[in-house]
């Protein structure tokens, strides 16, 4: 979006890998299309995973391209720790074992996007919204939002192997 390559309302297709990917997702069907902002939205306040590779597919062409990104951008940040082998953070496939991150780097990656994307708090800060013209509900996984005082975002996850995590960020009085 910064490039301007892609903008907020651009139209993304959902492909039948997206429409296929498991965990916490908005059910997207294949060839149903969504704004680049409805898709982030959905990512930042649920989680889901198929609007992750909807988005992953728009940008790059395909997910595993995203990815080949992703893990360029973590050494680019230092983030000695990461390695990603899909944009969902799953680790229901073969290479799971490889899907590496650590805490540190986690806080490296979500104080870049804080300072340099700071944009993403106007997804991060909902608790609650709908996508599909107000049909499909949508409720933020970081329940910080609702009874934090401050709480501006960011992710929480989960999965089978990791447990559950948060990336949590707050501000008060700047």
């Amino acid at each position: 979006i910064d490039s301007g390559k892609i903008g907020w309302e651009d139209t993304v297709t959902a492909s039948e890998a997206a429409a296929a990917k498991g965990g916490s997702q908005i059910y997207l069907k294949v060839g149903e299309t969504m704004s680049v902002a409805e898709m982030l939205k959905s990512v930042a306040v649920s989680s889901a995973n198929d609007c992750a590779c909807a988005l992953a597919e728009h940008i790059a062409g395909s997910e595993s391209a995203f990815v080949e990104r992703m893990n360029i951008r973590a050494g680019q940040l230092k983030m000695f720790d990461t390695h990603f082998v899909n944009c969902t953070g799953l680790d229901d496939d073969e290479n799971a074992k490889d899907h590496l991150t650590s805490a540190h780097d986690i806080a490296i990656m979500s104080r870049e996007l804080m300072v340099h994307h700071p944009d993403i708090t106007k997804f991060t800060t909902i608790w609650m919204d709908t996508v599909r013209n107000g049909t499909f509900g949508l409720a933020n996984t970081n329940k910080l939002i609702r009874f934090y005082p401050g709480a501006i975002g960011l992710k929480t996850g989960y999965t089978a192997k990791a447990g559950f995590c948060l990336s949590a960020c707050a501000q008060r009085e700047n």
